[in-house]
């Protein structure tokens, strides 16, 4: 497989550096081919605008954005970005989550690269939550918190992890047709010592190894025939005593 892992940490000597060379070193063992977009490293430009689009005739900025993508005039970066993105049979995400979400960084990329035409929407139909341009591709989070594993939880203080998750699994991943796997959340990051980070290590390294055979989350697609035809989940198809994004997992 082709896996390719965007990064996003500042710090060359982070927990999360160490976890990104266990990463290539063990997907490469695998025999995998492992790239690494470092977006600090690359001094990614994290503010989508009108001169990432060049001579373009539509003021509107997400037409503006699908033209500039049909017609070549984006930038070098972007199409750069995309091209890793299309070559992938997986996509990693791997950032510390701050403040409830992955780093502005991150959410630049897929601000710039996700664009219209290549993340979402088309000339003639709006492909998506399950379908789209990626799909049969896997997806995955790494993700480092200083929260710890109780506070993360369904009644935890912080909310549930898969639920602070679910805007980018859901709204971003699996919008744009993905399988997304379940996330790898390293809580307590910390007060992570040696023989946690070994723990650790060996968890990722596990998960990495099943990448292609772990079930993905069950999001419902949105043409499976769960919503009506205003996008609501039809009454009786809910798990029982579930309610706000679990109605979405079947």
């Amino acid at each position: 497989m082709n896996i390719h892992i965007v990064y996003a940490h500042p710090s060359a000597t982070s927990l999360n550096a160490a976890l990104r060379e266990e990463m290539t070193a063990e997907l490469e063992a695998l025999g995998h081919i492992a790239t690494v977009s470092d977006l600090y490293a690359m001094k990614w430009k994290a503010v989508a605008d009108y001169d990432d689009f060049g001579d373009v005739d539509n003021d509107g900025f997400m037409a503006a954005a699908g033209e500039a993508h049909a017609n070549g005039t984006q930038t070098a970066d972007i199409t750069a970005e995309q091209e890793k993105v299309l070559a992938a049979d997986a996509l990693i995400l791997q950032f510390p989550l701050w403040w409830f979400t992955m780093p502005a960084i991150m959410k630049g990329w897929f601000d710039r690269v996700f664009t219209n035409g290549f993340g979402y929407g088309d000339n003639r139909t709006w492909k998506r939550y399950g379908d789209g341009r990626l799909t049969g591709k896997r997806a995955m989070i790494v993700t480092t918190t200083g929260a710890a594993e109780s506070h993360l939880s369904d009644r935890g203080v912080n909310g549930d992890i898969e639920h602070l998750l679910f805007p980018i699994n859901h709204g971003i991943l699996f919008y744009t047709g993905m399988d997304v796997l379940p996330p790898v959340a390293v809580t307590g990051a910390g007060r992570l010592d040696r023989e946690g980070y070994a723990r650790t290590a060996a968890h990722l390294r596990e998960r990495l190894r099943t990448l292609a055979t772990t079930e993905p989350i069950a999001f419902r697609p949105q043409d499976s025939g769960d919503y009506d035809e205003h996008r609501r989940l039809k009454p009786g198809l809910e798990r029982p005593q579930t309610a706000g994004f679990d109605l979405h997992i079947a």
